[in-house]
Parts: C-alpha cells; structure tokens; sequence
C-alpha cells in the first residue's frame, strides 16, 4: 500500500461508541482504518459512514490489513470492553505493530491495568495511553471529553485528532494532557463517581418535590427547565427536564413513573469509593450514592419491610408534613439545597484526585481537568467555569468548600439546605446524599470534633496514645485504674 493512501490513525472495536468516535474522527477530516473481529460490524460502520458521509473511512477485516493500513507511527484507538478483551486485542494487533506504534485504550479500564500494560507493551516499544471518554454515545459521535494518560509522546502523535474530534468549549477543546501511567483512567474513574454523587442529588431533588411539594410531572419539567438556565445549568439538570415530559407509550401517563426503581451500575464508582477508603480521603457524598444504588437492588425487600413495618404501626409522614408546605419556598430551597450538596460531591472528587497525584506524581492540574469537563461529557455544568477559576487563583486549594466564592455561596445556601434535609427527615423521605454533603460540611467547617473522646477510648482499651491540645508528645493513660480511684474517692464523700 503506498503512503498517500494509508490512513491517519486506526480504531478496533466498532460497538455504538466505538462506531461513533470513528465516524467522528472521520467527520473532522481524518482518513480511518476500522476493525472489528466480528466482520458484520465493520460492514455495518462502512453502511454508515456512506449514509453520513463521504467520509474516507476503510474497513479492514484482519488485524495484519487493519494495522498496515495505517501511516506510521501508527496510532491505534481500541474500544473494547475492559478487562480480558482489551489485553487479547492487544496481542493480536501488537503481533503487526512496530516500536514507536501507540496503542490508546479508550474504554473504562481500571487504571492498574493500563499501567501493567504501559510496561507490557514497552518492551516491544510501543507507546501507551489510557484514554477515559466521556459523553456517551452523543458524546463520542459529536464531542467527547477526553481524558488521555500514559506517553506524553503518543499523545503528541495523535493531539491534532483529539483536539479536532473532542467537545469546543469557549476556553478550548475538552482534551489535555493528563499525566503519566494511568492517570487518565483514574481521572475518568472519579468522573464518573462525580456524576454518581450528582444524579443522586438530582433524584433526591425530586423526590423532595414531588412527595412533599405535591408537584406534577410536568410543573418538575418546568421547575428543572428553570434551573437550568441559573447557577445550575447543566447536561443533568437538562435531561431530567426533559425525562418529566415524556409520555407512557404503551399506557396511559408519563413513561418515568412507570420505570422500575432499581439502578443499574458498572462499577466505577464502586472503585472511586474503594480508592477514597485507601488514600484515606473523605468521599461521603459519593459513598451515599453507591449504598442508594446497592439498597434500590432490594426492591423486594424494601416492600417486604415496607408491609411490616406499616403492620407494626409505622406510620405514613408524608401527609402531614405536606399539609403545612410553602410550595413556592420548598421549590427555592431544594434549589439551593442541591447546588450546596453538589459543591460537595465536586470537592470530595477533587480531594481525592489530589491525593493520588500526590501518591504517584502525577502532577494534574485540577483547573485544566474542570475545564476539559464543562463539555462532552456527562457532569458537563456552568458551575465547572467557577471550579476552574477556584484552581487558578490557588492551585493549592485544599478544598473547594475553602475557595472564597464557594464558601461565601455554601454560607448563602446553608439555612435553605438544613430547611430541606429537616423537612425530609420529618416526612421519613431519605435523602442519603444532601445529608452527606451536609454533614461533610459541617464535620469539614468545625475546629473542634468530638474525636477527642474516640481517641481517648482507643487509648483506654488499646493503649493507642494521644496528643495533647497544649503541649508536644504522646501520652497513654492508665484511664480505668484512674477512673475506679477517682469514684472510690467519690464514694467516700456521699
């Protein structure tokens, strides 16, 4: 094949997002090679780029055709499922690829896997990235968010097409550098327990609104149509607008009250709560909505313990408390619940990528990571501007509940959320996530915590020392022996 009509860059995997990204690629000018070791999937890629096009996109049905076909240094995107068929498509491409080849792995792997793979492949010299993408099937067809890790050399290979094929944003195209080994995957990890910790808020928002507001589907279509032209513009609140107004096809009604209330998950935030517990990191937020998902599995359960506990007399709440709601205040004070909760959820995920920069010298830069995600992807929101800008003025911020706009927003924000966790509470409707964030930021704003009495019992029964408030050093403390004496000494004066 001569060098004028190789392809620019190549991509296995051709799945909905795999198909999407190539079609993408192909759209901003980018001559593409595909393949797919199931065929059907190639020729269906090449049906489409035909119907969307022209585009200059081949299809190739080997992986020897599909790797020679690419100009070199060949860059080759992969789009498969994570764990084992990742490494099996690496060895059959990499059997054809030369050193100075990259590899860029763009599903949602964890980010020990890329690193193992980083050194796997350098051994033939092949060059690697961990790729997260972030957008969904829209995204990938028309402007992800993307989070390259690994080679800052491959990244410098194939930065024209990222830069061209990624979200525009006013300040530049949803992609950057992230950082060495698979900093891009742990990025795109806590993404996504980001936009878990959001979509709960979000649901807890309605819950609040329509069980104890008494507000229709189509009054929250509007209430979340409102809010998304303010403060909390974003991809989320847009869709859930939009959800409200959907009616039931098969019946009568709106579709979402017919939809079953058992959440599905693939497990990235499962990790993003398994890595805040190893780096030691406060993620309450995040970790609240991991457990509603787990509980919402129970469905049978819950309505078991939904019958018996009516049988042993508990009663319904929401009834009374609905009786006495200002509607217009409750709609306000979610409003400024939920803005409050998400500053949160935003810094818990921040804190926790931090401290894993830190643990691998990654060196992020939390301000280009906001803004590479303000469009494309899922947690894309206005909000993400002003997390950029807390960055900028202090790289070193040590929580964005600390930055001075956020603090003085929280501060505006805090009597209308204790309003509506309270309101909740009496109602008996759980709010796991507003609770969380709430209690994050009170456990976060006190000089003092009760952790003086914890660490006294540790002392006590395990002799664990302490610290003094007014002088250096570790103490330990014969605390039973001291305590028996103190009130034998009592005894003797009653």
């Amino acid at each position: 094949m001569d060098a004028s009509t190789l392809s620019r860059i190549g991509l296995a995997g051709l799945a909905v997002m795999g198909q999407n990204l190539a079609l993408n690629i192909a759209e901003k000018g980018f001559p593409i090679s595909v393949y797919n070791r199931t065929t059907s999937k190639v020729d269906e890629t090449l049906i489409r780029a035909q119907s969307e096009g022209p585009f200059s996109l081949t299809g190739q049905y080997s992986p020897r055709d599909f790797v020679l076909s690419i100009q070199r240094p060949r860059s080759i995107i992969i789009l498969v499922k994570a764990g084992n068929p990742v490494d099996q498509t690496i060895s059959a491409l990499t059997e054809f690829m030369e050193p100075g080849d990259t590899i860029i792995d763009g599903g949602n792997e964890w980010y020990q896997n890329t690193e193992r793979r980083i050194q796997q492949v350098s051994d033939k010299g092949i060059l690697y990235l961990g790729m997260g993408v972030s957008g969904g099937e829209e995204g990938a067809r028309h402007g992800p968010s993307l989070m390259p890790g690994g080679s800052f050399e491959a990244y410098k290979n194939i930065e024209s097409v990222l830069k061209s094929v990624a979200a525009q944003v006013d300040d530049g195209p949803c992609v950057t550098y992230i950082g060495e080994g698979g900093s891009g995957n742990f990025v795109k990890m806590v993404h996504n327990g980001i936009e878990y910790g959001d979509m709960q808020l979000i649901s807890e928002a309605y819950d609040v609104l329509k069980n104890v507001g008494g507000l229709s589907n189509s009054e929250l279509a509007e209430i979340f149509g409102e809010w998304n032209r303010g403060e909390l513009e974003s991809f989320l609140i847009e869709i859930t607008s939009d959800i409200f107004k959907v009616k039931d096809n098969l019946v009568d009604g709106d579709l979402v009250d017919k939809i079953l209330d058992k959440t599905g998950m693939k497990g990235t935030g499962k990790w993003t709560v398994q890595q805040a517990a190893e780096l030691s990191v406060a993620a309450p937020t995040i970790a609240a909505s991991l457990d509603c998902r787990y509980l919402s599995g129970l469905k049978e359960e819950r309505e078991s313990a939904a019958e018996i506990l009516k049988e042993a007399g508990l009663e319904e709440e929401v009834g009374s408390v609905k009786s006495g709601v200002d509607k217009k205040r409750l709609i306000d004070d979610v409003r400024k619940a939920l803005y409050a909760s998400k500053i949160c959820s935003y810094a818990q995920g921040m804190n926790l990528l931090r401290a894993k920069s830190v643990e691998k010298g990654w060196d992020l830069d939390f301000g280009e990571l906001a803004r590479i995600w303000k469009g494309g992807c899922i947690i894309r929101a206005v909000f993400l501007d002003r997390i950029k800008k807390a960055y900028q003025r202090n790289p070193n911020l040590a929580s964005l509940v600390v930055d001075p706009e956020f603090a003085r927003e929280m501060v505006q924000r805090q009597a209308a959320w204790r309003r509506v966790v309270g309101l909740a509470i009496s109602a008996g409707i759980s709010t796991p996530g507003m609770c969380a964030s709430l209690a994050y930021f009170d456990t976060y704003r006190r000089a003092r915590l009760p952790a003086n009495l914890v660490q006294a019992q540790r002392d006590l029964f395990g002799a664990h020392t302490y610290e003094r408030t007014d002088r250096p050093g570790a103490f330990h403390t014969e605390w039973t022996k001291l305590a028996r004496k103190s009130n034998a000494g009592a005894g003797a004066f009653s």
